[in-house]
């Protein structure tokens, strides 16, 4: 339980506020992970065509197979690069819950994109508690293609006590 303490927030966690971690890339995206995402989401059902058939999604707006929104380029990594923890205070162990997350979508992932990502502490709060003084973190992933342009940003919120 964290009563008694005067503040989770510390100068660590202060120092990362809005600093963006280091930028990594996705393998090139493929026709075949594309389809791949797309049964597995709508199993058993058939996925949409758009995602999968050629001759289908050449004759939409989008001129070719795109990505369902939820497609994660970076979920089968051959090294999985861990994301370093937030910041306790000393001698204090916090335990933390999801709190939550919302997404925004830009453009679809096309077979051949390469994805960008990077994510920083967005904002914190504190606030009392049931169980004490709890800390509200809001972690940013954005999410750009080899142009630059906005795929997907997610705001994580996460809630230590």
């Amino acid at each position: 339980m964290t009563s008694g303490l005067e503040t989770l927030i510390t100068p660590e966690l202060e120092a990362l506020k809005g600093q963006w971690r280091a930028t990594t890339w996705s393998p090139p995206v493929s026709a075949s992970d594309i389809r791949k995402w797309a049964i597995a989401t709508w199993w058993p059902q058939t996925p949409p065509p758009l995602h999968w058939d050629e001759a289908y999604a050449a004759a939409t707006r989008w001129g070719g197979i795109v990505a369902p929104p939820d497609f994660n380029p970076f979920a089968w990594p051959i090294v999985r690069i861990p994301l370093a923890p937030l910041p306790s205070p000393k001698g204090v162990k916090l335990t933390s819950l999801n709190g939550g997350q919302t997404e925004t979508y830009g453009v679809p992932q096309r077979p051949g994109d390469v994805i960008a990502e990077r994510v920083r502490v967005q904002d914190f709060r504190e606030r009392q508690g049931r169980f004490g003084l709890m800390l509200y973190v809001d972690v940013e992933t954005e999410w750009t293609n080899q142009d630059a342009v906005l795929v997907r940003r997610r705001i994580s919120t996460f809630v230590r006590y």
